[in-house]
């Protein structure tokens, strides 16, 4: 389970990292290509959230 842990943590430091881009970022256009990013990575979080229940 501390992997699950782990990569949760890895995934808050890189929404961290693409949120603070989405702020400096000078269009609409950069701004969605984050947004999706940022997505992306939600979605491999809960992932990793649904693989630790169904492992317990």
């Amino acid at each position: 389970m501390a992997s699950s842990t782990d990569s949760s943590t890895a995934i808050d430091d890189e929404v961290r990292t693409l949120y603070e881009r989405c702020l400096e970022a000078e269009s609409d256009a950069e701004r969605h290509e984050i947004a999706l990013e940022m997505g992306r990575l939600d979605g491999r979080r809960h992932a990793g959230i649904y693989d630790a229940l169904e492992s317990g």
